[in-house]
């Protein structure tokens, strides 16, 4: 069912016009340059930087738990292996459960999510959902492993805010955070 949905997606939603735009969106995410960068400015400005430290941890998290831990444990091969497309991005290299773009713009907009009460969480949250669509319009990745790629991201970030909630009152990290 899962490669159904897939092949639907394609089938139906794929039109040559919008190639370009989701292969920018998952590229732009793709090799966590963003993400690192994102933080770093989040981490220097004073007023974010317990935001920022929260999202790099729940990247840390992420990076554990799906690239070290998952995708090599279940080693499910990719939607392309099973089903002939032509292709619009390079053959991937690792496994394709869980979702790893998925799973990292969860870790870093949920943990921002989670800690900020601004107009831009929403914005990032609508560019979290594109990313995970993109991977099924590209044909990298089934359905299950984009939603098992959600809930671990949103997953890393509330285990991440938990975990530097339990510090906060420690004098290293106070120092940290001034």
């Amino acid at each position: 069912m899962d490669l159904d949905i897939l092949v639907w997606i394609h089938q139906h939603l794929v039109v040559e016009q919008l190639n370009g735009f989701f292969i920018f969106v998952t590229n732009l995410w793709g090799d966590g340059l963003l993400a690192v960068l994102l933080s770093l400015i989040l981490i220097i400005k004073k007023e974010t930087r317990l935001t920022g430290l929260i999202i790099a941890v729940s990247l840390i998290l992420n990076v554990l738990v799906v690239n070290l831990t998952l995708k090599p444990l279940v080693a499910r091969v990719r939607p392309y292996t099973l089903y002939e497309i032509e292709m619009l991005l390079p053959v991937q290299k690792d496994f394709s459960f869980p979702s790893g773009h998925s799973a990292s713009v969860f870790a870093f907009v949920w943990a921002y999510f989670i800690t900020r009460k601004d107009w831009l969480r929403w914005l990032l949250l609508g560019f979290a959902l594109l990313v995970c669509f993109s991977r099924l319009y590209l044909f990298v990745h089934y359905p299950t492993d984009v939603l098992a790629g959600i809930t671990i991201g949103i997953l890393c970030a509330i285990s991440s805010k938990s975990l530097i909630s339990k510090f906060t009152n420690k004098p290293w990290l106070i120092k940290i955070l001034e």
